[in-house]
C-alpha cells in the first residue's frame, strides 16, 4: 500500500511543521498530499448579528470579495511551503487546497476518503480549556471522524 497518500494537514504553524518532520521519520518515502484548509466567505460573518444582540456590522461586497482572494491566495502559499517541508524531508509532496465546508478536521478526514489516503497526519498546539473549547480542535475532529489511522504530533 505505498503508493496511497498521506494526507498531511498544514496551516503554517509550529506543531505542522514538526508534524511534517515525524511522519517523514515514520512513513517516509511515500507519495503525500500537504493539505492546507481555507474558510471563504469569512469576512461575510461579521454581518451576521451576533447572538449578543449586538448590531450587524455592514460589509462591503467588494472587500469581502478582496479578503477572500487573499486567503485562497494565502492558503495556496502555505500548502507550496508545506509541500516543499515535506519534500525535503522524504516525502513526494503534492500541495492541496481545500475550502471548509464544515471544520478543519472534518474536511482533512473527507480529502483523506477522496483521495484514499493511508493515514491523515496533523500536529496539534495543546490548546486546552476555554481556548481550545473557542478555538477548537482539529485534532480532536481528526481523531474523531477518521476511519483510518491517525497520527498526532505534539508541540
Amino acid at each position: 500500500m505505498p503508493d496511497r497518500p498521506i494526507v498531511l494537514g498544514y496551516d503554517g504553524s509550529p506543531s505542522a511543521k514538526r508534524a511534517i518532520g515525524e511522519a517523514a521519520a515514520l512513513l517516509a518515502p511515500r507519495p503525500a498530499l500537504v493539505v492546507t484548509v481555507w474558510e471563504p466567505g469569512l469576512a461575510y460573518a461579521a454581518s451576521v448579528p451576533s447572538s449578543l444582540d449586538l448590531p450587524a456590522t455592514p460589509v462591503d461586497v467588494t472587500t469581502a470579495a478582496e479578503i477572500d482572494t487573499a486567503l485562497d491566495q494565502r492558503a495556496h502559499r502555505l500548502a507550496a511551503e508545506g509541500a516543499q517541508l515535506a519534500r525535503d524531508a522524504g516525502f513526494d509532496a503534492e500541495p492541496v487546497v481545500v475550502a471548509d465546508e464544515s471544520n478543519v478536521g472534518e474536511t482533512l478526514v473527507e480529502v483523506a476518503r477522496q483521495r484514499e489516503a493511508q493515514a491523515i497526519v496533523v500536529g496539534s498546539r495543546g490548546l486546552s480549556g476555554l481556548k481550545a473549547r473557542l478555538a477548537g480542535s482539529t485534532s480532536r475532529a481528526v481523531l474523531q471522524h477518521a476511519d483510518r489511522p491517525v497520527v498526532v504530533v505534539h508541540d
